[in-house]
């Protein structure tokens, strides 16, 4: 035989988790996100009731595209509070998988 095909085994695509996060008055408001290779999966922001209204959830979604962008990544928004604050900022549309 000739040999010609050889497999190589697939690459391990280390797949990191975690949040970003503002405390205020002992609670923590955060975005959960997934990165794996150069995509942040941004999945979902939740804001503790007596944190709510001040702001803080446009303040993880801008922290979080700026982070993006700062190290050069696409992201997949799966977060609907994400996904508004893109539409209300269209400097970050470029961000965006299509």
């Amino acid at each position: 035989m000739w040999n010609i095909f050889r497999w190589k085994p697939p690459q391990l695509q280390k797949v990191t988790t975690g949040r970003f996060e503002i405390e205020q008055n002992g609670q923590v408001a955060y975005l959960e996100y997934s990165l794996a290779g150069n995509i942040l999966e941004l999945i979902h922001t939740e804001v503790p009731e007596k944190l709510r209204h001040l702001g803080l959830a446009p303040a993880l979604a801008e922290n979080a595209l700026q982070w993006a962008r700062e190290h050069s990544l696409k992201v997949d928004i799966i977060c609907p509070t994400v996904r508004r604050y893109v539409e209300q900022h269209p400097e970050y549309s470029d961000l965006q998988m299509h």
